[in-house]
């Protein structure tokens, strides 16, 4: 047809514009369809235009531990250095630790959720996350203080933290004081930090406002031994955002419109917040200092090897 020529077949797209399209496809997608497509597209996927960003956090939740090292070290490979956001979750080896770190020189997010990472093993890879903005290490129950400081004193460009715990996990701690004390010594520059149900007082809460001056969020949630006034906190830290102490079920919130005029002396509760604002507070926030893009957070990048043989390790048919 007259005009045709001027159309570029999808297969003629240059290796960086394809993997942006492959960014929205599924990982068994990537990994048993797209290859087989054509053999541009076969050759998009295997090099490192799509692995700048890995998100296998869902994946990882479910599968065997065996099965998620060879996925991870098949990910980090691909990315061949240019890996700015790796996100997985329940990861047990400690050998992994250290590959992530030793392929970690343009890596700015971490999401290590679950893991079995230890105070020995994050003081020996802490030197190599230098680069690291955004940090989330969540429900990781054997790191503690010493982890935290080995990390602060190494990732100088750290303005996000996470260290959100299951109240399972920590009931029977008498206090995680030390490691609030470790964040106020060496995360002078955290703009986002949550420790939700941390055993944590008054005090360690009042020092980490003292020394994280740039702070705009505090997630509080659980913290039951926290006793912040709300006038307190408006009149001294008018910019800042806290959620919680207090924990409140969306289901016994009647009346949407009404939850600002909420008001507690002993807890401070931001319900904007709640209320829908949550949305500008993203871990993935875009910091106007560039050290925290979240433009490209936002996108989800997934792969591995293995086209035949692996798709039936992984528990998935091949493809049609």
């Amino acid at each position: 047809m007259e005009g045709e020529s001027d159309l570029r077949r999808w297969d003629e797209l240059i290796p960086d514009a394809l993997g942006l399209i492959f960014r929205n496809l599924s990982l068994q997608e990537i990994l048993t369809v797209i290859p087989r497509v054509c053999k541009s597209w076969g050759k998009a996927v295997a090099g490192p235009y799509c692995w700048q960003e890995i998100d296998i956090e869902e994946w990882s939740n479910r599968c065997q531990p065996d099965h998620l090292d060879r996925m991870l070290q098949m990910l980090i490979t691909r990315s061949s250095g240019s890996l700015r956001k790796l996100c997985v979750s329940s990861l047990h080896s400690g050998v992994m630790f250290s590959f992530i770190a030793e392929n970690a020189g343009s890596l700015q997010t971490l999401r290590l959720t679950r893991s079995e990472m230890s105070d020995s093993i994050a003081e020996q890879i802490a030197g190599r996350l230098s680069a690291i903005t955004f940090l989330d290490l969540s429900y990781c129950s054997k790191i503690g203080a010493r982890a935290l400081e080995a990390i602060g004193k190494h990732c100088k460009l750290l303005v996000g933290l996470c260290r959100n715990m299951h109240p399972l996990d920590t009931a029977d701690k008498s206090s995680q004081d030390d490691e609030a004390n470790a964040i106020v010594t060496t995360m002078p520059k955290l703009k986002r930090l949550e420790m939700a149900y941390n055993v944590i007082s008054t005090e360690s809460v009042l020092k980490i406002l003292s020394s994280c001056s740039k702070l705009e969020f505090l997630d509080l949630r659980g913290c039951w031994n926290v006793k912040i006034d709300d006038k307190f906190m408006k009149g001294n830290f008018p910019n800042l955002k806290v959620l919680g102490p207090l924990v409140v079920d969306f289901y016994e919130i009647n009346d949407w419109e009404d939850c600002s005029d909420y008001s507690d002396g002993s807890e401070y509760l931001a319900w904007e917040i709640l209320a829908g604002e949550m949305g500008d507070f993203d871990d993935d926030e875009i910091y106007d200092d560039g050290m925290y893009d979240g433009r490209l957070e936002e996108l989800e990048l997934r792969f591995y090897d293995g086209i035949d043989e692996d798709a039936g390790i992984y528990g998935w048919p091949p493809s049609p």
